[in-house]
């Protein structure tokens, strides 16, 4: 039966059924684009009457019916096609404008091809939603806005229809189709700035509608996607790009083209992000793209302060990352943060050579350090006790670490004695090499000037000088030698993995190869012969083989 061919694959058929079955599927198969074929003529037949005479208006109607049946998504995306070139065409011989002198009977037929522009446009929207038609939907839906600005108000000025692009907007974000939002943002975001002005309009209204509860992950990171792509803030007016509807009243195109307008609706779409009801994971997405993708976009960076010093104060990975923003306050709107430097000594913990933001880490805290008008006990008791961590390290924080300290003591000076630090009196020599002596640091005391590190030496670079990595204990050997070189350059340390340190190892050249194993033993499971008089390997000793 025909409808048992339908229900299953047709490849299973083919293998099942007799030969005659398979033919008549195929005829069915053929029959089917035959129709296609036929609907998309008429649908081409539908719009040509359309063009020529007032009097075949009724085919839009058709033509949405063929739109709206799902049952053949090809012949719908043909339709939808069709409709657009039909609305372009009347939207640019003004046939949905009201001019005076017209008749009652005119201003009706008007109103309803207003109505059905208003259904294509819920039409096209829905297939934005579908992901076979999604791409196409956006194309014609861009040149349906570009054309809806013929369409002028009642004063006769050209109006921008921000409803509908606040709607594409809207489905964009709450479908998640990425080439898709790629491609909004690369192809009209990017290069037209009365789009960019009413879509971050948008996007601050829609998450002003939305509760914080309401706002999943998906549209988060929608939104988030959009709003990061924008990246390179610009700089002056050339940079915001052209105009995508070029007929606007020059007092709106004044606003939509200034620079602290773009900036001014770019900082409301992030606020509004950021007053949503965050969990850690999405907390972490903002503080990490604060300095570079957000903050430069704020009129009024000030606004950023309660967010940053929240997370700042939230302790461990939230507050590494919080860091690189709350410096960008401090640089560039001369924030006030008390204690800074004590909240940031909290931050050296067992955990912080271990996180993978420690390179950026320790690039902003080489840059917090830098000052030469620091106390020196503060500035010691940082390094002290990041060489202290850095015995528990791994291999490719310490390699970074031991570069800082030499850095630091040559901008610090003061910290030189701590290296070689020599007894005062023989008495007091004699002593220590006797009993030796109890460190006065104290790690404990979570304020940097009260640590008494100043009082204490390094003797942590002299157990990282036996570092089981060769790589670790030569460059543990600078600290002991003449201070010739100026400065080292960090970034030459700080992207360092245990990989690539095992790659360096592996590439040297070996002049002599090492010796594994010295005397080759005659027995290792059984045990040796007493005249031989070798002693017994370890495993004889723990278990018996027989």
């Amino acid at each position: 039966m025909p409808s048992t061919i339908h229900d299953k694959p047709l490849k299973r058929k083919r293998v099942n059924v007799p030969e005659k079955a398979s033919k008549r599927t195929r005829s069915q198969s053929s029959d089917e684009e035959d129709d296609a074929d036929d609907r998309q003529a008429e649908i081409l037949l539908l719009e040509e009457e359309i063009l020529k005479s007032k009097k075949s208006y009724n085919n839009i109607t058709v033509i949405q019916g063929f739109a709206k049946n799902q049952d053949d998504p090809e012949v719908a995306l043909f339709a939808a096609v069709s409709l657009c070139r039909v609305f372009l065409r009347l939207l640019a011989s003004g046939s949905l404008s009201r001019k005076a002198g017209q008749s009652e009977r005119e201003l009706v037929v008007i109103q309803w091809l207003k109505d059905r522009l208003s259904d294509y446009r819920k039409l096209l929207l829905a297939a934005l939603g579908e992901e076979h038609s999604t791409s196409t939907a956006l194309t014609l839906s861009m040149r349906l806005l570009k054309a809806e600005t013929q369409t002028a108000s009642d004063r006769g000025d050209a109006i921008f229809p921000k409803e509908f692009l606040a709607s594409i907007v809207e489905v964009l974000v709450q479908k998640k189709f990425e080439e898709v939002q790629e491609e909004f943002c690369e192809k009209y975001l990017g290069e037209y700035a009365d789009l960019r002005f009413h879509a971050f309009q948008a996007l601050s209204n829609i998450l002003s509608s939305h509760d914080a509860s309401s706002i999943d992950d998906d549209m988060f990171d929608s939104i988030f996607d959009m709003l990061s792509f924008f990246d390179q803030v610009p700089q002056d007016t050339d940079d915001l790009g052209s105009l995508y509807v070029s007929n606007l009243p020059q007092k709106k195109s004044d606003v939509i083209l200034s620079l602290y307008q773009q900036k001014k609706q770019c900082q409301s779409a992030w606020v509004a992000l950021l007053r949503c009801n965050l969990d850690r994971r999405q907390r972490k997405r903002l503080l990490e793209a604060m300095a570079e993708s957000i903050a430069p976009w704020f009129t009024q960076p000030e606004l950023l302060m309660d967010f940053l010093t929240d997370s700042y104060n939230a302790g461990g990975s939230l507050s590494l990352i919080a860091l690189s923003g709350v410096f960008y306050l401090i640089q560039n709107r001369n924030l006030d943060y008390p204690s800074f430097y004590q909240k940031l000594y909290s931050l050296l913990d067992a955990d912080v050579l271990h996180s993978k933001h420690r390179s950026k880490f320790m690039r902003l805290l080489d840059t917090f350090l830098s000052s030469s008008h620091l106390p020196a006990a503060l500035v010691a008791s940082f390094l002290k006790k990041l060489l202290r961590l850095s015995l528990n390290a791994p291999p490719s924080a310490i390699v970074a670490v031991i570069p800082w300290a030499y850095n630091l003591i040559r901008r610090h000076p003061t910290l030189a004695f701590m290296i070689h630090r020599v007894m005062r009196t023989p008495e007091a020599k004699a002593a220590v090499e006797s009993n030796g002596m109890e460190d006065p640091f104290d790690e404990r005391e979570t304020d940097p000037i009260h640590t008494k590190a100043i009082d204490s030496c390094l003797w942590e670079v002299v157990q990282l000088q036996s570092h089981y990595h060769p790589m670790v204990a030569t460059i543990a050997k600078i600290l002991s030698e003449q201070f010739t070189k100026q400065w080292y350059n960090m970034e030459d340390f700080l992207d360092h993995s245990y990989s690539s340190l095992v790659e360096a190892e592996l590439s040297k050249s070996v002049k002599k190869p090492p010796v594994v194993e010295f005397m080759i033993p005659k027995r290792i499971f059984l045990p040796n012969d007493p005249e031989t008089g070798v002693e017994d390997s370890l495993m004889v000793k723990l278990w018996e083989f027989e």
